[in-house]
């Protein structure tokens, strides 16, 4: 008798759990696939955009629509551009990214032509405060030579043409479009910390010093040197900083520097032991604290200095302001004055 309640009891519980596998499912596919599932398309494996190459080559723009942020990726004469900083050059890897990744986009199975559920995979109209993120490939006329709504839910892609609800998932590979700022091709000063050699502040008040290291040593070896050699410093601490601050260049965004509407509140020049030197001017604006940099080119550094220049001058990069801070320290806050 007890054999016979165990074997029932048992069939019970694999029942039951049967049961709330299949229920599971059906959750997962209502989430997804708005309820009933779609018929098989015949769109299925097709590129996205077919013919794209030949779009690629005479774009003039690319425009990515948000619920928040409209930004454009120019086309010019001098590369490609983000419009809505200022004409600051965007980022050639992300770009290729995207350009391969839009020619090699493809169909893959529908997921629900519901309009309610579209804003669960990404696909909401940005136009109406959705979800999704809409590219539009402008032509050489300013027509829209191709368009798509995309977005993603986990590790998959899925997408839809902005006149149709249909969303499909796709098969490809896209970068992200949620920032602007994730365009802007920021990584062009490499200095590493081994390189810094000597250091020159001016703050706000017109206090200067200058402080120098020998080469292999630390970051915490930088001493006050002529005509600052008399000077005790208030901390090893509070010198790090102010001294590596540009081995840490980080901006978070980018503006010319001609939109600049204050005065330089302080400058910081970093030398490097095989002669590049790059001045550095700070500016605390209404939206936000920046700062300008030139390098000057000598000895091996010449052509770092050209590379560098090239790509700074005439604009104006803006830090966080604890970034910011290690460029524009009060002098006193260093060192203290003999006596």
């Amino acid at each position: 008798m007890s054999t016979l309640r165990d074997r029932q009891r048992t069939r019970r519980t694999l029942v039951m759990a049967g049961l709330a596998a299949a229920l599971s499912l059906l959750a997962v596919a209502a989430h997804l696939g708005g309820g009933a599932p779609v018929a098989t398309s015949a769109r299925t494996g097709e590129p996205v955009f077919p013919g794209f190459v030949a779009q690629r080559a005479e774009a003039s723009a690319i425009r990515i629509t948000l619920a928040d942020e409209t930004y454009m990726l120019v086309a010019t004469g001098e590369g490609w551009r983000l419009d809505s900083r200022g004409g600051y050059p965007v980022r050639q890897d992300r770009l290729a990214e995207l350009a391969t990744g839009l020619e090699s986009l493809v169909w893959d199975t529908p997921r629900t032509d519901d309009p309610d559920k579209l804003g669960r995979i990404g696909l909401g109209d940005p136009r109406e405060s959705g979800t999704g993120a809409l590219l539009e490939v402008i032509g050489p006329d300013g027509e829209i030579a191709a368009a798509l709504i995309t977005g993603r839910k986990g590790e998959f892609i899925y997408a839809r043409r902005p006149d149709e609800t249909l969303a499909f998932r796709v098969i490809g590979n896209l970068p992200p479009l949620y920032s602007s700022e994730a365009w802007l091709d920021l990584g062009f000063l490499d200095i590493h910390e081994d390189a810094v050699s000597a250091v020159r502040l001016t703050d706000s008040e017109g206090e200067s010093l200058f402080i120098t290291r020998e080469v292999g040593s630390s970051g915490r070896a930088f001493q006050p040197a002529p005509p600052y050699q008399n000077y005790r410093l208030t901390s090893r601490l509070a010198v790090t900083g102010p001294a590596l601050a540009l081995t840490r260049f980080l901006p978070i965004g980018v503006k010319p520097e001609a939109a600049l509407r204050t005065r330089a509140v302080g400058r910081h020049i970093t030398q490097t032991h095989d002669g590049l030197e790059v001045d550095v001017r700070a500016y605390r604006e209404a939206d936000g604290f920046f700062i300008t940099m030139r390098a000057i080119e000598a000895g091996e550094g010449a052509t770092r200095g050209a590379a560098i220049n090239e790509r700074a001058t005439g604009w104006a990069f803006e830090l966080t302001p604890t970034d910011w801070a290690d460029y524009t320290p009060r002098v006193s806050t260093i060192v203290r004055p003999p006596g």
